[in-house]
């Protein structure tokens, strides 16, 4: 099935990645988020409709040779991929063949609290977690979730995971306006984020066309939330709408301050700063006021 693969895609933050759909003939997944860019579907705990291993195995090789500088295999779906039967063995597969390509899943994560999900994802080398909620309410009423699923679950999943991988556990957070904006609904993911400690945090809002009628967020209103989460944490805007804000001048005291409530990105820098302040910061930058950080392929500045 030549629609089990789709890409290569460039990446900023994965390179070229090769992206492999686990359900390419249609939606099977156990949320029915509000913000999807594919058709409401039924939720489901389980695929009615299987690719085999070998099918998927085929396809992936048949790509890499075809693509010979691909950074990243991406194990993804049309709905969840880890509700494919056969997971930890299509790893094992992957593994015997890939050489020096990586392997990444992008999952919502509701299956995580399955030993045998964390033994599969294990086998990977990057793992992309979705976390839009963190409380019961948002997860059913954002993500839609199937019938049983339990956010605490959820919670639980994540933290067993992150105790037994030795990869970078990166987090997808993505806001919807009115949904899970609140200064309490973020509060109550920063808690559980400071526990979890992910290698590094992507917030981002709508920016293809949603399955229902609901509303992104600009980048001013996701640079004010990541202010709710705490410093040390590593949170990146990955919004690829920036606002049309006026870039502001600011002084090195200004400048300094910004960056010690929050590191910033070049892309943010551009968006805040005009051209007077985006010289001033590499000049922080030559007199090691300020640092460059790589976080998993994103550079930040971070005060001294």
């Amino acid at each position: 099935m030549n629609n089990i693969i789709f890409g290569p895609i460039h990446s900023r933050r994965f390179g070229k990645s090769l992206g492999v759909d686990l359900s390419p003939g249609l939606k099977q997944c156990n949320f029915d988020c509000l913000y999807c860019e594919l058709a409401p579907a039924p939720t489901m705990d389980a695929y009615v409709d299987v690719v085999s291993v070998e099918e998927i195995s085929t396809a992936i090789q048949k790509a890499l040779k075809e693509n010979k500088d691909i950074d990243f295999i991406t194990l993804t779906a049309n709905g969840e991929p880890t509700l494919y039967p056969y997971l930890g063995e299509l790893i094992d597969e992957i593994n015997t063949f890939k050489g020096d390509t990586k392997t990444l899943i992008l999952t919502n994560a509701a299956n995580l609290d399955d030993v045998k999900i964390q033994d599969a994802l294990c086998k990977l080398d990057e793992v992309k977690l979705s976390l839009d909620c963190a409380t019961q309410k948002c997860l059913q009423k954002l993500d839609r979730s199937h019938g049983g699923i339990d956010v605490e679950n959820i919670k639980a999943g994540m933290l067993a995971f992150k105790s037994k991988y030795n990869g970078p556990v990166i987090i997808e957070i993505l806001i919807v306006k009115t949904l899970n904006d609140s200064k309490e609904e973020i509060g109550k993911i920063n808690d559980f984020l400071l526990k979890l400690n992910p290698t590094r945090i992507d917030i981002s809002s709508i920016d293809r066309p949603p399955a229902y009628a609901v509303q992104a967020v600009g980048y001013e209103e996701l640079l004010n939330i990541s202010h709710l989460f705490d410093s040390s944490l590593p949170v990146y805007i990955a919004s690829r709408k920036k606002a049309d804000m006026k870039a502001s001048r600011y002084n090195d005291k200004e400048i300094l301050d910004t960056l010690d409530k929050r590191p910033l990105t070049q892309e943010d820098i551009e968006a805040l700063f005009d051209k007077y302040s985006q010289n001033r910061v590499q000049n922080l930058l030559r007199k090691d006021k300020i640092k460059l950080v790589s976080t998993n392929g994103v550079e930040f500045y971070k005060k001294v």
